[in-house]
């Protein structure tokens, strides 16, 4: 961040440097004619003449060569303070060098301390230039040549301030943007690893309750097919129509997971009591269980209807494989606080607490993305209630 900062300080003075280079080279000019138009003696006009050059040679090889071992920033402005301090003393019109070179001390002392220490010493040479050329310290002195010396310090002191506190600014705010550029794409980068966590998320409960549901369902009923050939051929030969229309529905449900078609054909068909309706026949053909439907006729939006097939699904899923219970019951009604879903059993019942399965926290969560809630009742000996509440605002 520093470095970015320093960057664009330097970047701004260079460009200021570049935009100023014409004037000075322009003035540079004029203020070489004007003291080859001097009235003076031949000794002192080359003399101001040398001066004048040093400054300018020495400004171009840095203009030119900024990174050049010679002539260093430092080493520009010192030569400049012995320039004024002669021209002063010379009369060379410092002048008018003063205040064409004021910009320097801010572009090339790089720190505003610097700037000030060279600033000062120019000051100090063109005063001391001054002195020795009157002989002492004269009324003229006093009343010209000090106010004029310290008022163009004054301003030039003011006008570096300000221009690096502009500076200063300008790189706290490209640092800032820096920053503000970085946690951005932190932030992306984090909501992109949130969306993907997400739909892994989302795939892996979508297998669980349907494809992972169905191939339990395959291998029971082939468990109790192959035990049957011999001893009930007509159970066995529905119970293999079962796996295969099982394995049927399995194939269009990775079909759909494999091109994300989340809303079948298939489960938008109908309302949603038919959809459950057939979902529990197939349940009682299977497993030969008695189920008792109320079933109210209900339009829903599919994530709802979506939400409570697959709430159904995995319920009696759980009951074919841990409940071994004789009756099901499955209750379906619109409430006025929402949609509710219940699904008793009589089976052996569980320890709510003690549960950490997939199914039951994925049905949690598929609720809570409707603004649902599911809520689970079971002691050990005395079955199970799920009941499933889907708020209105849910629901079409």
């Amino acid at each position: 961040m520093t470095a970015l900062a320093g960057f664009t300080a330097d970047t701004l003075w260079a460009v200021s440097l570049r935009r100023w280079n014409a004037v000075c080279w322009l003035l540079f000019a004029l203020m070489a004619v004007g003291l080859v138009a001097m009235n003076r003696p031949g000794g002192s006009k080359c003399l101001a003449l040398v001066l004048l050059g040093g400054v300018v040679l020495c400004y171009g090889v840095l203009d030119r060569f900024p990174a050049n071992p010679v002539v260093r920033p430092h080493g520009y402005l010192s030569v400049l303070v012995v320039a004024l301090g002669g021209l002063a003393y010379l009369r060379g019109n410092y002048a008018a060098l003063f205040m064409v070179t004021l910009p320097h001390y801010w572009m090339f002392g790089r720190t505003p301390k610097a700037s000030m220490v060279f600033l000062g010493l120019a000051a100090a040479a063109t005063l001391a230039g001054s002195v020795l050329r009157d002989d002492g310290w004269t009324v003229e002195f006093f009343t010209e040549t000090l106010v004029s010396t310290l008022l163009v310090v004054a301003v030039g002191a003011l006008i570096g301030r300000w221009a690096h506190s502009v500076v200063a600014q300008s790189a706290e705010r490209a640092r800032l943007i820096t920053e503000l550029e970085q946690a951005q794409a932190e932030l992306t980068e984090a909501h992109q690893r949130q969306g993907a966590a997400d739909e892994r998320e989302r795939m892996a409960r979508d297998i669980h309750d349907t494809l992972a549901q169905g191939f339990a369902s395959i291998i029971v009923l082939a468990e109790a097919a192959r035990t049957g050939l011999d001893t009930d051929p007509a159970r066995s030969g529905r119970q293999l129509r079962s796996i295969e229309s099982t394995a049927r529905e399995n194939l269009a449900e990775a079909r759909e997971l494999v091109g994300s078609a989340r809303h079948s054909d298939r489960t938008a068909a109908g309302s949603v009591a038919e959809t459950l309706r057939r979902t529990l026949d197939r349940f009682a053909e299977d497993t030969g269980l008695t189920v008792d439907a109320e079933l109210e006729d209900l339009e829903c939006d599919q994530q709802t209807r979506i939400a409570l097939l697959r709430c159904t699904q995995e319920s009696l899923a759980n009951i074919r494989k841990h409940a071994r219970a004789s009756t099901v019951g499955v209750v379906l009604a619109r409430q006025p606080y929402g949609v509710e879903l219940e699904i008793t059993d009589d089976g052996a019942g569980f320890s709510v607490e003690e549960s950490s399965g997939f199914g039951l926290d994925g049905m949690r969560k598929r609720l809570a993305e409707l603004g649902g809630r599911l809520t689970v009742t079971s002691s050990v000996g005395d079955g199970t209630r799920v009941l499933a509440l889907i708020p209105p605002g849910a629901t079409a």
